[in-house]
């Protein structure tokens, strides 16, 4: 199962938690998108990556009718981003994510070859990723980013076991992963996509791994981005707990109901999450990650 299906599977269990509120968040998921047919970034403008948290959204929340109702729109917005050529490398993938969301048989002829060949120019000279072109080193984030793209457009990630040993320079003295080289302590970002993607790969993750990841919680609930991180935040909360998930390891009962009570404190009537305590907007994004940290915590 590929990384966007694996987390919108899970996703799709948020609706049972939310209870009456769920068509509250079906409501902000279907405000999200423009006329143009785009969903909206934090400045109201369409943008490809958020569109692909309103679509997930959407199909997480069991919303069938009201893509249906988009789908037209939105399928002429993205093919006005022909083939990706004038896109960044996150955005790049964002395409190839929003096409498998709608339907590949939607997209435009050639398509997946040349979207591929782009997310290449941004492979790294030790085997990962990078949002630059032809850089020295990979990381974390642009192996997430590839490989999803990859599977999304129905395709193997050549040479996978050279991103795994990319990963490898990436991993900390404390036990996790970081960002970038060198660096002496791990963030809960990065550690929890390398041990996504070590899954995916089928390749074996050191179960103390798990360790440190519970060791982010905050007392208050929710995971912290890295130690001695000022407040938790909901992305964090949201791919720490699939990490764990990832890793067979069972949330401890009172961590469970504090991450449950840090999520509400995010939440809002208006049928979004914020990001976190300090957070006064709300998105596609963060809300999506709302769903995906209720369905780890539903079982």
């Amino acid at each position: 199962m590929s990384l966007r299906l694996q987390m919108l599977q899970i996703a799709r269990v948020a609706p049972k938690m939310l209870g009456d509120s769920a068509d509250l968040v079906r409501t902000f998921f279907e405000r999200q998108f423009s006329p143009v047919g785009g969903a909206v970034d934090r400045d109201g403008r369409p943008d490809l990556y958020y569109t692909i948290f309103a679509l997930a959204g959407l199909q997480a929340m069991q919303a069938d009718e009201r893509i249906s109702h988009l789908q037209s729109a939105i399928c002429d917005w993205l093919r006005a981003h022909g083939d990706g050529a004038n896109l960044d490398f996150v955005h790049l993938s964002a395409l190839a994510r929003c096409w498998a969301a709608v339907g590949l048989d939607h997209a435009p002829a050639g398509l997946t070859d040349s979207v591929l060949a782009r997310i290449e120019q941004h492979r790294s000279r030790d085997g990962g990723y990078d949002a630059d072109i032809d850089a020295t080193h990979g990381n974390a984030y642009g192996c997430f980013v590839a490989l999803g793209a990859y599977q999304d457009l129905g395709r193997e990630v050549p040479d996978a076991l050279r991103m795994v040993q990319c990963l490898k320079f990436l991993e900390t003295p404390d036990g996790a992963w970081a960002n970038a080289r060198g660096l002496k302590i791990g963030s809960t970002n990065a550690t929890a996509a390398a041990v996504t993607l070590l899954h995916q790969l089928r390749v074996p993750v050191n179960q103390s791994v798990g360790d440190w990841l519970l060791a982010q919680v905050h007392p208050e609930g929710g995971f912290l981005a890295m130690p001695n991180a000022p407040m938790p935040d909901l992305l964090s909360t949201a791919t720490a707990l699939h990490a764990l998930s990832c890793l067979d390891r069972e949330v401890p009962t009172a961590v469970r109901e504090r991450c449950l009570d840090f999520i509400d404190t995010l939440w809002s009537a208006e049928g979004g999450f914020h990001g976190h305590w300090a957070d006064d907007h709300l998105d596609a994004e963060y809300t999506f990650y709302g769903l995906l940290a209720l369905g780890h915590l539903s079982v």
